[in-house]
């Protein structure tokens, strides 16, 4: 089935939050920030800004009727600042006017006094300080402190990975309707549309059910909307709440990318052991987390970061800790890989210095310790169905890995000026919230009169066309024509208290209780049924809109039979509740089963480097991917390639930068470089891995929205590669991203 929002996306007919018709009344909120990292408040003086015609009004703290608190794991996080700043563009007001124009012209009239406080710009700068967001997290296998002083080869080093701007097509945003009775209704541009209404709730000191969020679909998301939708859909909540008019308001790019957080920045440290044999018998690393001024997700973010720090590996002695470390910058947040990425990039790393440092190949070293059946993670999950082995050597074999290699090789030896390097770089992603209670779904669909039907979920669709996979489910069920079936835009009045649409989950969770709505349904149909023909219920199926006896078609249509159903009065609606079985984690001891399953896969990169200029062309991309049995392969493959991107760009191109003062300096796209068609492979070619998938998989269909990214890790040991195939003398480092400057001082250092 194809992308089912296709048509209308081309043709610039689907709706967001910025072409919603408003209400004749309707006002315009903006924000006013913090023009400083860290600081006390002295004086505001709004009198001005008050006084510009068509200002209705400018919200503080002191107009919160509830709590002025938008934390979410750590109640940390204040919606508009009070006495203190504690970053560069945290809120401090809202501005209410009857335009934009006029909210802007507002906010360049206020002026603010703020006393310099100390200013925290990086994770190892707070723990020298002791400046953290909460106790620091260890997961633990065997006995690295003896391990280590049985191996041959001991490494050591440090590794740092920046940040990475979301850049959503679709800036943050809602649009904010009262309703009757101090009801209000919020569409907002949120990944959590339950996190909006609890969290909008709070601030206003009203219960939940005052509050409807609704989201039609988002214009990108990659985490970015997950908490850090919240505070702007609660501004304008707050706002209508006291005037009682429709208020929006959708920052401009510039305010989105200075006032929310990014992907977290890790320096780390990692001690690597070795046998002769190749084997890793030890792994020791300590992650320090920039997670920015407030906790927002960087607890569960560095959590995951532990359960993926030895990747596609299996280590008998394992000793990580992470600790979130409290800076002054935007708190940080959700971003596809949430974490995972960050740790993979360590342990890839350590594997590269101890490769360089033996004389040998990294893919000896990384193909000697892939994790086999029944291995065990340092979080005590043992591996099953594992497709590490299978992967690495589908993709040596598929894409002839030694022809490939001797062709660099051959490259090298005949250019001066242009080097190739090539890297593998297998994958193991857990797929499942990491938070076990979060590990549910519901659906509620609706069988109409006419056979149509309505499909509700806690899915927001945000691009990754998760609305066409349940509608292929309850197509496929249902055994209808997929114009007989509407999926629903997410909605809390009629899907309530639903987990983000986040964690590569959302079409298992979801999809899960679509399938068992739509069966509860069809068992109800097929008792109408199998009463009309004289038959058992077994004997009745559904298939081309028309009712099935035994296998042939009988002349009984869907249409026909819904009637019937319902002249019978029986139910034609279905909610359905979805829980993922056998998932636990006890935090306590830091052990459990936390992972519905493991998404596997590997990626031959190579690159070709301009060694004149440090620039650098990716040549292709060879990826054996494990899909489980995909249910929409179309789609799944436009996944693999739009998180290769973004893995590419992270490891590549995008690099934040943030002065000491805690300014952003890379705030626009003249200053953050994100991936253009120049800098996307050449050629990307995905071969589905042969494997039956999971049970836990909607339709044994495996999650495909965060794993891939990960291969973008290989681009950057690619370009590493051609570098010392220039330069000899070239000590390796590993400071992502490895941006064209830093290549072209790579080039020629020590010369």
């Amino acid at each position: 089935m194809k992308n089912i929002d296709s048509f209308t996306h081309v043709r610039g007919e689907s709706l967001f939050v910025n072409d919603l018709i408003l209400r004749h009344d309707a006002l315009f909120g903006l924000c006013f920030d913090s023009p400083k990292a860290h600081g006390k408040i002295k004086s505001v003086d709004y009198s001005v800004a008050e006084a510009v015609e068509g200002v209705v009004k400018i919200f503080t703290y002191k107009d919160v009727l509830g709590e002025n608190q938008i934390g979410g794991i750590i109640q940390d996080e204040p919606l508009w600042a009070e006495d203190e700043v504690h970053f560069w563009g945290q809120p401090i007001a809202f501005i209410v006017a009857e335009s934009d124009a006029i909210a802007k012209k507002a906010r360049s009239l206020i002026s603010i006094e703020i006393e310099d406080l100390p200013v925290i710009t990086t994770a190892k700068q707070a723990k020298e300080k002791g400046s953290f967001i909460n106790a620091p997290r260890s997961f633990n296998l065997g006995d690295t402190k003896a391990a280590f002083e049985d191996c041959d080869y001991v490494f050591s080093g440090e590794t740092f990975s920046n940040g990475q701007e979301h850049l959503y097509l679709e800036t943050q945003g809602c649009y904010a309707v009262p309703l009757e009775n101090g009801n209000i209704k919020l569409t907002s541009s949120t990944q959590g549309p339950t996190q909006v209404q609890k969290t909008a709730a709070r601030v206003l000191g009203v219960p939940m059910h005052k509050i409807e969020v609704d989201v039609i679909r988002l214009g990108g998301g990659f985490g970015g909307k997950e908490d850090q939708a919240t505070p702007w859909a609660v501004m304008t909540a707050v706002a209508v709440q006291h005037l009682n008019r429709p208020v929006k308001y959708m920052l401009n790019r510039h305010d989105d990318m200075r006032m929310t957080g990014k992907r977290h920045p890790y320096s780390s440290f990692y001690k690597i052991g070795l046998t002769k044999d190749l084997k890793i018998k030890a792994f020791e690393a300590e992650f320090l987390q920039n997670a920015g001024a407030a906790a927002d997700l960087s607890p569960a973010i560095a959590e995951r970061t532990l359960f993926h720090a030895t990747n596609s590996y299996f280590v008998p002695n394992v000793s990580t800790t992470v600790l979130s470390c409290k800076t002054n910058l935007p708190p940080n947040t959700a971003f596809r890989g949430f974490g995972g990425p960050q740790g993979m990039f360590v342990i890839e790393s350590a594997i590269a210095e101890a490769a360089e440092k033996m004389g040998v190949n990294r893919r000896s070293i990384q193909e000697a310790n892939l994790l086999d059946e029944d291995d065990a993670f340092s979080y005590g999950q043992i591996a099953k169905q594992a497709e590490a082995r299978s992967s690495w050597f589908s993709a040596k074999e598929k894409f002839e890995l030694e022809t490939l290699e001797a062709a660099v090789k051959i490259f090298n030896e005949k250019n001066k000026w242009k080097k190739q390097g090539i890297a593998l770089m297998p994958i193991c992603f857990g797929i499942s919230f990491t938070n076990t209670p979060m590990n549910h779904a519901r659906a509620l669909i609706h069988i109409y009169q006419d056979g149509s039907v309505g499909v509700s979920t806690g899915a927001v669709e945000m691009g990754q066309s998760v609305n066409t996979k349940m509608l292929q489910v309850a197509q496929s069920i249902l055994g209808i024509s997929a114009d007989k079936l509407k999926i629903e835009t997410t909605n809390t009045t009629r899907v309530a208290n639903t987990s983000p649409s986040a964690a590569s989950s959302t079409a298992d969770l979801n999809g899960k209780a679509v399938e068992m709505a739509c069966n509860a349904l069809i068992g109800r149909l097929s008792t109408v049924a199998a009463k009309e023909f004289l038959v058992l219920e077994k004997e009745i199926s559904f298939q081309e809109d028309m009712v099935f006896v035994n296998g042939k078609k009988s002349d009984l249509t869907w249409e026909d039979l819904v009637m019937k159903a319902m002249l019978q009065r029986v139910a034609l609606s279905e909610n359905a509740h979805y829980a993922t079985p056998i998932i636990n984690f006890d935090k306590t001891k830091e052990k459990g089963h936390p992972f519905a399953y493991h998404v596997y896969g590997t990626a031959i990169t190579t690159v070709t480097v301009d060694c004149l200029r440090g620039i650098y062309e990716i040549d292709w991309v060879k990826i054996v991917h494990d899909f489980g049995k995909s249910m929409n392969m179309g789609i799944d493959l436009g996944q693999v390639e739009g998180a290769l991107a973004q893995g590419i760009g992270w490891m590549t191109l995008e690099e934040i930068a943030y002065n000491e003062e805690g300014r952003l300096l890379s705030n626009a796209l003249s200053t953050y470089k994100v991936p253009d068609i120049f800098s996307a492979p050449k050629t990307i070619e995905t071969i589905p891995l042969e494997t039956e998938g999971s049970e836990l998989a909607i339709k044994k269909s495996k999650a495909v929205g965060e794993p891939p990214l990960m291969y973008g890790i290989g681009t950057y040991f690619a370009i590493q590669e051609a570098v010392k195939a220039f330069n000899p003398n070239y000590e390796l480092k590993f400071h992502a991203p490895f941006t064209p400057e830093k290549v072209l001082m790579g080039l020629y250092e020590g010369s």
